[in-house]
């Protein structure tokens, strides 16, 4: 298994590179069946990891530019009625047609757009006119708001931003990074030398085996301890929600299912907190004032609450 996404991450970082961490974050995501959301600048390749992460792996990819003119019925699809059968008949959006789409600056869309897509990636289905119509499979969003520019845009409403299992940057490449990036570009196109190595139907088998891996009940109780800390930390005006825990046991299995295990540790848990958790918390105007980030107020959390240990036993206490 780690031998088949070792090739998948060879491929994508034929266009992408020194950015493996971010990009073995993302195929977790999608092992364990979740959407990403990309916080970063423009022009730093978000793009182009995304249509050589459906090219290595095989999947039907479209990319739809958020603008306030696009409609909900772009996202999920209409019913046209149909004279010769005298019946509505359903045309597909683009949600229908693919497995991995990337929602370009998802906050220039108004919010009835970005509703739309709230039922697509939460239940992997699409109802119109009162009827239903499952996803493909497997479906991942990768959305991208950028950090910059922000006229015109406006803010995530949180029930939306729980939906995104991980938040993610880029960020600029370094030295390395950005030589290789123009050497390879010198005359030809990396992307068309990216290879399927992994199938659609591979993939879905590997999400139903990531969802199989152990979790005893002490990390279940380790993942609820830091849920209960983070409603009485009080820098925080906003805690993790039950699905932030939800995602939390998700993202550590698949994690440790990319490490070859059937078991999450601790340490698992630990690895994905932040890029599961600082998006679904909320800062107290107080602490804004005093200058403290989420994701600094998350890291002390993580120090205080007391960890499991590699086989999730010393130190455990049932509370």
């Amino acid at each position: 298994m780690r031998q088949e996404w070792e090739q998948v991450l060879a491929e994508i970082e034929k266009v992408i590179a020194g950015k493996r961490a971010v990009i073995e974050k993302i195929l977790m995501a999608l092992l364990a069946e979740g959407h990403v959301l990309m916080d970063d600048v423009p022009g730093v390749g978000k793009t182009t990891l995304a249509v050589a992460i459906s090219r290595a792996i095989g999947l039907e990819y479209r990319r739809v530019q958020f603008t306030p003119d696009v409609l909900p019925s772009d996202l999920v699809g209409f019913s046209l009625y149909d004279k010769d059968s005298g019946d509505f008949l359903f045309r597909p959006g683009v949600v229908s047609q693919v497995n991995l789409l990337l929602g370009d600056e998802i906050n220039r869309a108004s919010s009835k757009t970005q509703s739309a897509l709230l039922e697509a990636m939460e239940e992997k289905q699409v109802s119109v006119d009162g009827n239903t119509y499952p996803l493909q499979k497997p479906f991942l969003v990768i959305a991208t708001e950028n950090s910059v520019g922000a006229a015109g845009t406006q803010l995530l409403p949180f029930a939306q931003m729980d939906r995104f299992l991980v938040r993610l940057s880029l960020g600029y490449p370094d030295y390395e990074a950005q030589m290789a990036l123009l050497r390879a570009r010198q005359g030809s196109q990396p992307m068309d030398q990216v290879q399927t190595v992994l199938s659609k139907d591979r993939l879905c088998q590997m999400q139903r085996e990531a969802q199989q891996v152990t979790a005893k009940e002490e990390i279940l109780d380790y993942i609820t301890r830091l849920t209960l800390a983070s409603h009485d930390q009080e820098e925080l005006e906003l805690g993790i929600s039950p699905r932030g825990a939800l995602f939390l046991d998700r993202a550590a299995k698949a994690k440790a299912y990319l490490a070859g295990r059937d078991y999450v540790t601790g340490t698992d848990v630990r690895e994905v907190f932040l890029d599961v958790c600082t998006h679904r918390v909320l800062l107290t105007e107080q602490a804004r004032r005093e200058g403290k980030s989420v994701e600094g107020v998350l890291r002390e959390l993580l120090k205080k609450v007391e960890t499991p240990d590699h086989h999730g036993l010393t130190g455990w206490k049932k509370r």
